[in-house]
């Protein structure tokens, strides 16, 4: 479901999107620091994505919708305060998706098969030692595959400074 942020848009988005993943990794603040960057310099705008992982509640279908309704307003609350970020970075409100999938690779071949506007997938590797990162890993190993569409992904190293990232983007 696609879904735009509370504020209006100041000026009208370019057709080129910065997808991000919006995330509780320690990682996504360099990605999105960098995608903010990159879109201000390039007129383009983010998109931010939540992925809902489905719930398992197999009892009482009430029990698991409710379940789903609170998961939706949460990331719904995570977006909106990622939002005011956005702004202040870019001046442009983001682009909230939110989708619920089994897991986070099929939610990007879902949004990215389905927006043509998604020019560039930007993510960050892992901090700490703890490696890339499951999904960096993941397109290092399988490729990028988003069926018919070539996306070019960015992986920024999740450690970066301020002053680094604005250096490079």
């Amino acid at each position: 479901m696609r879904r735009a942020p509370a504020q209006a848009t100041v000026r009208a988005m370019s057709q080129r999107k910065f997808l991000v993943i919006a995330d509780d990794s320690p990682e996504f603040q360099a990605a999105l620091r960098y995608a903010c960057r990159r879109a201000r310099s390039t007129q383009g705008h983010v998109a931010l994505l939540r992925v809902i992982e489905p719930a398992v509640f197999e009892h009482w279908s009430g029990v698991r919708q409710e379940i789903e309704r609170q998961a939706r307003e949460e990331a719904e609350a995570i977006l909106q305060k990622m939002a005011e970020f956005v702004v202040a970075e870019t001046g442009v409100p983001p682009e909230f998706i939110i989708v619920n999938a089994e897991s986070t690779r099929l939610a990007l071949r879902k949004v990215i098969s389905e927006d043509p506007a998604i020019k560039v997938l930007v993510l960050a590797a892992g901090v700490g030692g703890r490696g890339p990162g499951p999904l960096v890993s993941s397109i290092a190993k399988d490729g990028v595959k988003w069926g018919a569409r070539k996306l070019p992904v960015t992986v920024v190293p999740g450690d970066l400074t301020d002053e680094e990232i604005a250096d490079l983007a």
